[in-house]
């Protein structure tokens, strides 16, 4: 057994997000992802990611200030 097989995942995603895009630039996008190797979702993610952390730091802080 490798240790690939005993690793268990630790950020199982089993959520999905629907959004409705212009067909235009989501291909634009995917093009854009596939040039830089990374994948769509993985950049949509990371978006995500960082928007959370910058508004959850910017909210504990306005409520702080209540």
């Amino acid at each position: 057994m490798t240790s690939k097989s005993t690793r268990k995942k630790t950020n199982k995603k089993d959520s999905q997000l629907l959004i409705r895009i212009n067909g235009a630039e989501r291909d634009a996008f995917v093009e854009l992802c596939e040039q830089l190797d990374t994948t769509a979702a993985r950049e949509v993610r990371r978006f995500i990611r960082k928007f959370m952390e910058k508004h959850s730091a910017s909210s504990a802080d306005d409520e702080a200030s209540l």
